[in-house]
């Protein structure tokens, strides 16, 4: 001990004697977005009039040793006004640098229509690259929003790209999901597929979550909230960085990055790309991978820049979209729950794989030999062992060209033009296929396999035998099959979705003064998407006979063989188009803005399969157009340079899906008076800053009311068969406080937290229509619906995110994240809610806390320019078994031997992802 002190004062009295003879004092700081309070990396920092100078690192963080004396600070970066400040460096200075982005090259920023820190009001959150580098993994984008106030995200059942996320109580059908200002929400029903997405968070530069109806002045479905994802942007200066990441079950993923910099002040490419395979955590939920981005830049001149941008994943994922009894996967578990009736085990069996059991697949004997078809050609099954009845498989590119012109220091022009393509599928079953109960019984001549106990499996090889077997008599689930040689009596379909989009967005910006603009914009898309379902596997057989379609008039024509389109196939097309006007005034501590939007819809249907009696062609219908308006506004006032108010209010009347204007799954019926939903918001919040800028904290309260609103959920029946709901003029309310908080004492350590308490609950009675398909034949049923009162399920209504980082070597982050939920219902089934004296509420989901684990590295290597770090993540640290996603009173799943009655043996779920890890090591040049 005595050697180690006299060993810390020496060095302690070498670094003060070396210190005073050289005189050198260090002068260091962050260089930030001024606009979004994002880390600028590689902006130029230099001491004018000398050689010495740094470029900001991955933190935004620069620091420079000179001699003492007076210097002028300049801090440069593209894109950016460069800023200049006089240092007195006779001590070590600290210096923070804002850069504002300069009017021409807001780009990106303004056709997504970021907020600004201080002046948009608005509820909203930022998060960086470093944060999703550090916190997001391979998981899908939705995950790392986990953090931010009153925003759920979860991974469904497992499979990659299977993610969901609500915002507010509102899921995200009714969150607008951007990507570079881009909306990539679906056109027919609003709902989006992150599967579409995944590996785009390789090649995000940042997220801003706006919570509420948002400062986007475009018509979308943002009741709950948008989602603005942006790209990377083209980089100054030359680069190649490569991304190796491990995990479990077998998980493999390589990413490699390249910017070319700016070639003669005038063009510059980036791109990334993307492949990504393994295992799955749940059984059989497998990943086959890729994605791609690329991004362009030309400076024609000083007042006009093009750009470029392009990004996909095609891919392929073995799914599990089944919830099942809670006792399916653990019965310890559930036996622990007050509201959990133990009689329920003798129905309900626990599985062999546990929490990570997944119906949708099952073994098949490998020397079946019969191909697979998707993507219009045939294919050998991803494994010859099993085959899973559920796969998805879709490529969506998108395309973005922006042009970017200043005609004057007052009027400038952005334009983006954007083409979307889409091309996949799902898998599922069709036809009669043999299932097995939990006892492993058959479903045959004097047996339903719904009679036993529970969760059922798929038979593939009985199947196979019965559909290569001789002609005669079959029995599935007691029912009398006749079939000829060569048919299959049950098969694997796709169900195939093929779509195009194209699109532009316009924006005008007009300075009238210094604290006057308008802007003025249009937003044209016209959308075609083909549904269908196809032959998929013939399970042993040779053809399948449908006869559904009233074009097919012989027997030869209604043999269906790989590839051939049954059950339906429609073309259904959107024209969409809508204009806006803000204004914004800005005067010293106020900022006001406006906005009025208005847009006009028209959907048409044709259906391939369906004669017109009138026509004798494809029947085809085509509503009018209707039209929808927002307005809304806000305020924000500046008390101090560290205290700021905002305000806003809105209302929307959204034009309604197409669903509730054309039935597409059967007749073709034109609704005649479809009602636009419509949304009342308002929202207030306070935002506060330390003197020292080490504490933020934001507080704001909002209240949403939606009525009218309308929706369709598909269903599935106790035989496996597929039913359509259809709900309208459902109202509800949601309220509630959100908080959001920074606090970094020193720069060895930070610790974030949001907390967010809602109360989200249905407020009348409304009706709907159930379409049930098990026939073949579409048959309709009217239901009066009771929810008044019901709470607002899917999500829980209080949320508690807590961060904190541990910095205690330059480039070293130890982070530990906890997340806490509760007064969570689980999502209420309609055809429960038929009986007017049933008004109790929606089984509630026990409360849960996660833990998760985060740490990067920068190597302190000197490898000439080459950087190396190292980085790890640890998912559910303490292997949490927990529900993540529950419906309530489930049709099939349910306990109902004592009634249904919104308890936990009622409830079917899916439980929460269990310990998982990912390292790996990112090597920049």
């Amino acid at each position: 001990m005595a050697k180690l002190y006299k060993f810390l004062v020496f060095a302690l009295m070498l670094v003060a004697t070396t210190t005073l003879y050289a005189q050198n004092y260090t002068v260091s700081g962050v260089v930030t977005n001024a606009q979004t309070g994002e880390k600028l990396i590689g902006a130029n920092v230099i001491l004018v009039g000398t050689s010495l100078g740094a470029a900001s690192d991955q933190n935004g963080k620069y620091s420079i040793s000179a001699p003492a004396g007076n210097y002028t600070l300049r801090v440069s970066y593209i894109g950016y006004a460069t800023q200049e400040v006089q240092v007195n460096l006779n001590n070590n200075a600290k210096v923070n640098v804002d850069l504002t982005v300069t009017e021409f090259t807001l780009s990106l920023n303004v056709i997504a229509d970021r907020a600004k820190e201080r002046e948009t009001p608005v509820a909203f959150s930022n998060v960086t690259k470093k944060d999703m580098e550090l916190m997001l993994g391979s998981q899908d984008i939705p995950m790392v929003l986990n953090t931010t106030p009153s925003v759920y995200a979860t991974m469904q059942g497992g499979g990659a790209g299977d993610a969901r996320i609500n915002v507010r109580g509102f899921n995200q059908r009714n969150v607008a999901i951007m990507i570079n200002g881009v909306p990539v929400n679906d056109m027919e029903n609003g709902w989006v597929y992150w599967s579409n997405w995944d590996g785009v968070g390789d090649a995000t530069s940042s997220i801003q979550v706006q919570r509420g109806l948002s400062a986007v002045n475009l018509a979308t479905p943002s009741i709950g909230g948008t989602i603005n994802i942006i790209t990377d942007p083209t980089a100054q200066k030359f680069g190649v960085k490569y991304k190796q990441e491990f995990g479990n079950d077998a998980f493999l993923k390589s990413t490699l990055s390249f910017n070319s910099g700016l070639v003669n002040k005038k063009f510059a490419i980036n791109g990334t790309i993307v492949r990504k395979t393994g295992d799955g955590t749940i059984s059989k939920a497998w990943t086959d991978s890729w994605a791609y981005y690329f991004g362009a830049t030309y400076n024609i001149n000083s007042k006009n820049r093009i750009e470029l941008y392009a990004l996909g994943a095609p891919q392929r994922h073995g799914q599990n979209l089944y919830k099942q009894n809670i006792a399916a996967y653990s019965q310890s578990f559930a036996s622990g729950l007050p509201d959990y009736n133990k009689a329920a085990f003798s129905k309900f069996h626990q599985t062999k794989a546990g929490r990570l059991y997944n119906q949708n697949w099952q073994n098949v004997n490998p020397s079946y030999s019969g191909k697979q078809w998707w993507n219009g050609a045939t294919h050998n099954r991803y494994n010859s062992n099993f085959i899973n009845e559920r796969e998805n498989y879709f490529h969506k590119p998108i395309i973005n060209f922006n042009w970017y012109s200043q005609f004057s220091n007052k009027v400038s022009l952005y334009t983006t033009m954007y083409w979307s393509g889409g091309k996949g599928g799902g898998s599922g079953t069709y036809g009669n296929v043999y299932r097995r109960d939990a006892n492993g019984k058959l479903g045959d001549k004097s047996y339903k396999f719904y009679y036993g106990p529970s969760p059922w499996s798929w038979d593939w090889n009985q199947t196979i035998a019965m559909n290569s077997g001789a002609a005669g008599n079959y029995y599935v689930d007691k029912r009398k099959i006749a079939k000829v040689d060569g048919q299959s009596i049950g098969i694997l379909r796709n169900s195939v979705n093929q779509q195009w989009t194209i699109g532009a967005i316009s924006k005008a910006f007009i300075n009238f003064s210094e604290n006057f603009k308008m802007s003025f914009g249009i937003d044209w898309r016209k959308a075609e998407i083909e549904h269908f379902r196809e032959v998929r596997d013939l399970l042993g057989g040779k053809f399948y006979n449908y006869t559904g379609n009233d074009f097919d008039t012989t027997p030869a024509q209604q043999r269906k063989g790989l590839g051939d389109k049954i059950a339906y196939y429609n073309t259904n097309t959107v024209d969409w188009l809508g204009f806006y006007g803000q204004g914004e005034y800005t005067k010293d501590k106020w900022t006001v803005y406006a906005t009025y939007g208005w847009s006009t819809i028209k959907y048409s249907y044709l259906n391939h399969f369906k004669k017109d009696p009138k026509t004798g062609k494809a029947l085809f219908t085509q509503s009018g157009n209707i039209n929808g308006y927002q307005l809304k506004g806000g305020v924000s006032y500046r008390a101090t340079g560290n205290v700021d108010l905002y305000a806003n209010i809105g209302l929307v009347h959204k034009v309604p899906i197409l669903d509730k204007v054309i039935d597409d799954r059967g007749s073709g019926a034109l609704s005649k008076n479809p009602a636009n939903e419509k949304f009342t918001s308002y929202e207030f919040g306070l935002n506060l800053r330390s003197t020292d800028g080490r504490i933020t904290a934001k507080f704001n309260y909002y209240y949403t009311r939606w009525n009218d609103r309308s929706f369709t959920k598909f269903v599935r029946n106790a035989d496996g068969s597929d039913g359509l709901l259809s709900l309208f003029g459902v109202n509800q309310k949601n309220s509630g406080l959100e908080f959001e908080s920074a606090w970094q004492p020193n720069r060895y350590f930070r610790l974030d937290a949001a907390a967010s308490i809602g109360s989200w609950n249905l407020t009348n009675d409304p009706n709907g229509v159930y379409t049930d398909y098990a026939s073949g034949v579409p048959v309709q049923k009217k239901y009066n619906l009771y929810l008044k009162g019901i709470k607002v399920g899917d999500a829980p209504q209080t949320q508690l995110a807590l961060a904190g980082s541990i910095l205690p070597v330059y480039g070293m982050t130890i982070q530990a994240v906890y997340r806490y939920y509760s007064n969570y219902y689980a999502n209420w089934d309609p055809l429960s809610r038929s009986n007017p004296n049933d008004r109790g509420q929606s089984w509630k989901i026990p409360n849960y806390g996660l833990v998760d684990f985060n740490f990067s590295y920068d190597l302190p290597l000197n490898f000439k320019s080459i950087g190396i770090q190292i980085f790890a993540h640890v998912y559910n640290v303490f292997d949490k078994l927990y529900v993540s996603d529950a419906v309530d009173n489930s049709r099939y799943n349910a306990y109902t031997s004592d009634g249904k009655n919104h308890k936990a043996d009622d409830a079917e779920v899916f439980m929460g992802i269990p310990r998982i890890f990912n390292l790996g090591v990112r090597v920049s040049l």
